[in-house]
């Protein structure tokens, strides 16, 4: 094969007999020799340069028939959109990164099998991220941290360590087929959805799945990964037990009834036809809500009302959760996982006074020690964890808890803050150091989550 550097002696030694079209014919050969070869390159890795402000990104709304990548989403509160229907022609229309795990392991020894998934430290990850918004649909403009100019990257280089073994990366292709043939489902808020599009992402190395959705509920997903079988199910309950709004004729209200003996039945009815359950709950408990035992109120929070006791937050947590893992015993029979609560980072000041989460880099364990209601919250989901889990043993059900709030509370780095909404000096919006960026920290959360599937299969 004749090198590039010989064309280019070729040229200039023989620039003065060498007409204008043979010169032209040289300079197109030399084109193809090192333009072509780059731009192939750059089109076969969509991950390897990370948009920062690209045109797909900052450039005007798109239409629904446009690449998911660039679709604008819902703000926070609202559910995961659909993807556009084209699984089928996924490999043949989307290059996606080759999935490896060069320097990572990829299964914990024998002899590591009694380790704490949850205790340990944050480590440098140079191979991540994995995906960006480029790759995934379901990053909301919220979560997609780099879009309003956040100038630093080092929170998503970072991957979770546990003391006394080396936690694997998450595998998608292990993933989808440990799935194969069967359901799983998550219930909770916002952040639980945070998770759920961690994993849409994540997965989407290898495949985009189809909507299958048997309603327009959009708090109610359902998507098909169609090559493996594989159904994922988003069930929207931020209080888990059975809510309503205090003013129903009120689109605005924001006091809420919660019934603290009584299931959710939109998505306690549903479990009972899937194999994996992931279910998660905490912030919206911080907000003014009425609580109801036996039909009467018992008492509310943040509320005001006349003649109606005060009752602190745990109080009406612990009997929701409660109730809902409850309903988790009558209903389910297959791997129920609670994950515990996610701690905020703000500092400075609280969520509504000017709050913020600037750090750049994870704490070490000994730097930050849990306090306030966060710990508060965490204590109570041990404590309901462990008495559920006895019931569940007793009829052979499995329960198991996921308890990355010790691993979250060290990544005050890992949130939008500031740069999960446009920055204008004409708007204030309040910085949000509650969900996570994506890419970011909260994908090590589906890092543990497989190898908890490994542990139990």
């Amino acid at each position: 094969m004749v090198k590039i550097e010989e064309y280019k002696e070729l040229i200039d030694s023989k620039s003065k007999m060498i007409t204008p079209r043979v010169a032209l014919t040289l300079s197109l050969v030399l084109f193809s020799l090192t333009i072509v070869p780059a731009l192939y390159s750059l089109i076969a890795n969509p991950t390897l340069p990370l948009l920062i402000s690209s045109s797909e990104t900052d450039g005007p709304f798109p239409s629904d028939h446009m690449h998911p990548s660039v679709r604008i989403l819902p703000p926070v509160d609202s559910p995961i959109p659909a993807p556009l229907n084209y699984t089928r022609h996924r490999k043949s229309s989307y290059h996606s990164p080759p999935v490896t795990t060069s320097t990572s392991r990829t299964q914990i020894r024998d002899d590591e099998q009694r380790c704490d998934l949850f205790k340990g430290e944050w480590i440098p990850n140079e191979e991540s991220p994995y995906y960006n918004n480029a790759t995934c649909w379901a990053i909301q403009e919220h979560q997609n941290c780099m879009k309003f100019g956040r100038p630093d990257t080092g929170f998503m280089r970072w991957r979770w360590k546990p003391d006394g073994c080396d936690l694997p990366i998450f595998d998608p292709n292990e993933f989808l087929e440990m799935a194969r043939g069967k359901s799983m489902g998550f219930v909770g808020d916002s952040i639980s959805r945070n998770q759920v599009q961690s994993l849409l992402c994540l997965l989407s190395r290898v495949e985009y799945p189809e909507d299958i959705s048997s309603s327009p509920d959009t708090a109610f997903k359902v998507w098909n990964y169609t090559s493996y079988n594989f159904t994922l199910h988003v069930m929207w309950s931020p209080y888990l037990v059975k809510t309503t709004k205090a003013d129903p004729t009120d689109p605005e209200c924001n006091l809420f009834n919660l019934y603290l003996d009584e299931y959710d039945t939109k998505w306690t009815s549903q479990i009972n036809q899937l194999d994996y359950l992931v279910i998660s709950s905490g912030h919206w408990f911080y907000r003014p809500v009425i609580f109801y035992e036996n039909e009467t109120i018992s008492g509310c929070q943040y509320c005001a009302l006349p003649n109606t006791t005060q009752l602190p937050l745990y109080y009406g947590y612990r009997k929701a959760l409660r109730t809902s893992l409850r309903a988790i015993l009558e209903n389910f029979k297959g791997l129920a996982v609670l994950r515990s609560f996610s701690p905020q980072h703000f500092e400075g000041g609280p969520w509504d006074k000017g709050g913020d989460c600037v750090r750049t880099r994870p704490y070490r364990r000994n730097e930050t020690i849990p306090e306030g209601a966060d710990l508060k919250i965490h204590d109570i989901q041990l404590e309901e964890f462990r008495a559920a889990e006895e019931e569940m043993k007793k009829k052979g059900l499995r329960l198991r808890l996921m308890d990355t709030t010790q691993a979250m509370l060290l990544r005050p780095d890992g949130h939008p803050g500031r740069y999960g909404h446009l920055q204008t000096a004409e708007v204030s919006l309040r910085n949000d150091c509650i969900h996570w960026c994506l890419p970011g920290p909260i994908d090590s959360w589906n890092d543990i989550l497989l190898q908890m599937m490994k542990t139990e299969k």
